[in-house]
C-alpha cells in the first residue's frame, strides 16, 4: 500500500482513476501492494507544476530513531467539545455525519502504524527520518504528515499490534539528494523494498498489501516504477498549511470561472481553445504571470482539468480560497470520497460537456451558488496541515481514511 494520503482520496489502477472506496465493498486485497501519496502543499500565488515536471543502515534497536512517547488521547471533555464541534457543521457536507464520528472515535482510540526502524547514524538518514525544518514549498504536505505520525499516538514499536505499516523515505528528500535525484529514485525503492522483505516477516506476509509510502506530486508514482508491487494504487490529497484560509464575500467573485495550467492533456488543451476568448471564463494555457490567489479569490468557480495525471493541486487551491470546484474529469473519485459530499461543495462536469460549461454554471441559481460556497467554507479545514496535527484537520483525515482500510489486508498471527 503506497500512500498518497487520503483527504482528497483516490485509488488508481494504471492510468484510469475510478471509485472504489466502498464502505460496503472494501478494496484492498492481499494481492496488490496499495500507495498512500501525500500530495505537495503550495506556496500561495503559485500555480502547480503538475505540467513538470547499500540502501539503510540496519539496527538492532527496536526504538525508532525520532520516536518519542505518543501523544496522549484528548480526554473525554476535549473529545466531546470537538466532536460538538463538528456536529454544528451543516449535515449535507458529510455522507453520515454521526457514522463519521462514531467511526473516527474509534480510529483515534484503536489505530496502530509500524514504522520501519532507522538510526539517525544511517547514511540516508535525511530521506528516512523527519527533519527539524519547517516544511515549506510545493512539496510540504509529504514533511507535515511525517512529522506528524512520528509525533502521534498512532505509533507502535510492536509490529504485532500494527495494522499497517509506514514506509519512511522521502520521495522529495530523494529527488533533492544529489547521490539519488530524479534519475535514480526508482532504483532507491527498488533496493529499499527489497532490503524490508529479506530482514523482516512483515512485507512477505501480504505482498505489501498492508505497506504504504507518502509522496508529493507525480514524481510520486513515476517513483514506482521498478517496484510493481507499491505502485498499483494510490490515495491523494492536496492540503495547505493551517493558516487562515483566504477567502472573499461571493458578492466580490466577478468572474465566473477561472482555470491556469500547462498544456498536457487533451482534456486542458480542449478546455483553453473552447474558452481562450470568453469574457465570462477565465482560461489560460500557461501559469499566470499576475497573482494566482487573486484568479482564485475574484472567480465564482475554479477549474480542475487533469494534467499528466488526474490529481492536481488546484481542487486544494480552490477550497482554500473559497472557490467552488468544477471537476472536469470522468470516473474521478474524489478527495475524502468516503466522508464527505462532494455534491454539496463541488460541480463535477463530464469533459464531454466543457462546450456547455459556460450554460451549465451561469445556470446555478444565486441561492445555489452561495450554498455550495458556504459548504466550501465548511470543509476547508479538513485540508489544512497544522505543525502539531488538531482533530479533523488533514493528517486526521488521512489517518481515518487509512484506517477504513486496515481492516482488509491486516494478518493477526506473524509467519514462523
Amino acid at each position: 500500500m503506497a500512500a498518497k494520503c487520503s483527504g482528497p482520496t483516490q485509488i488508481v489502477r494504471g492510468n484510469r482513476p475510478f471509485v472504489e472506496f466502498s464502505r460496503i465493498n472494501p478494496p484492498l486485497s492481499p494481492q496488490p501492494s496499495h500507495a498512500v501519496v501525500v500530495s505537495a502543499t503550495q506556496k500561495a500565488g503559485q500555480s502547480d507544476d503538475d505540467g513538470d515536471d547499500p540502501i539503510f543502515e540496519d539496527t538492532s534497536s527496536s526504538l525508532i530513531a525520532g520516536f518519542q512517547e505518543p501523544a496522549r488521547l484528548p480526554s473525554s471533555s476535549r473529545q466531546q467539545k470537538q466532536e460538538r464541534s463538528i456536529a454544528s457543521e451543516n449535515d449535507e457536507v458529510f455522507h453520515d455525519r454521526s457514522l463519521f464520528l462514531q467511526d473516527y472515535s474509534q480510529m483515534n482510540r484503536s489505530f496502530r502504524i509500524y514504522i520501519y526502524p532507522h538510526s539517525k547514524d544511517d547514511p540516508f538518514a535525511n530521506v528516512l527520518l523527519p527533519v527539524d525544518d519547517e516544511p515549506s514549498g510545493n512539496y510540504a504536505s509529504e514533511a507535515y504528515f511525517k512529522d506528524s505520525l512520528f509525533r502521534s499516538h498512532f505509533l507502535t514499536i510492536d509490529p504485532s499490534e500494527a495494522d499497517l505499516f509506514y514506509l519512511p523515505f522521502s520521495i522529495a528528500s530523494l529527488r533533492s539528494d544529489r547521490r539519488v535525484g530524479i534519475n535514480r529514485i526508482q532504483d532507491f525503492i527498488r533496493s529499499y523494498i527489497a532490503n524490508i522483505s529479506s530482514k523482516y516477516p512483515f512485507w512477505n506476509r501480504t505482498g505489501g498489501a498492508d505497506h504504504f509510502y507518502v509522496a508529493c506530486h507525480s514524481i510520486g508514482r513515476s517513483a514506482m516504477e521498478k517496484a510493481v508491487q507499491v505502485k498499483l494504487n494510490a490515495i491523494q490529497i492536496w492540503p495547505r498549511k493551517a493558516l487562515s484560509p483566504s477567502t472573499s464575500l461571493p458578492s466580490q467573485r466577478k468572474k465566473l470561472a477561472f482555470y491556469a495550467g500547462a498544456m498536457n492533456s487533451r482534456v486542458r488543451e480542449f478546455l483553453v481553445r473552447t474558452w481562450q476568448n470568453d469574457s465570462d471564463i477565465s482560461v489560460h494555457h500557461s501559469r499566470l504571470k499576475t497573482s494566482y490567489s487573486k484568479a482564485f479569490l475574484e472567480s465564482k468557480f475554479c477549474i480542475h482539468a487533469k494534467g499528466f495525471e488526474v490529481n492536481t493541486a488546484r481542487i486544494g487551491d480552490a477550497l482554500y480560497y473559497g472557490c467552488v470546484p468544477v471537476i472536469l474529469a470522468d470516473h474521478y473519485d474524489l478527495p475524502y470520497a468516503d466522508i464527505l459530499n462532494w455534491g454539496s461543495f463541488s460541480v463535477v462536469v463530464p469533459t464531454e460537456d466543457i462546450p456547455n460549461l459556460k450554460v451549465i454554471l451561469g445556470g446555478i441559481r444565486a441561492e445555489e451558488y452561495l450554498r455550495l460556497q458556504r459548504n466550501v467554507v465548511r470543509v476547508q479545514k479538513h485540508f489544512l496541515w497544522h505543525r502539531r496535527p488538531a482533530d479533523y484537520d488533514a493528517f486526521h483525515m488521512v489517518m481515518f481514511e487509512l484506517w477504513l482500510r486496515r481492516g482488509h489486508v491486516r494478518t493477526h498471527a506473524f509467519d514462523s
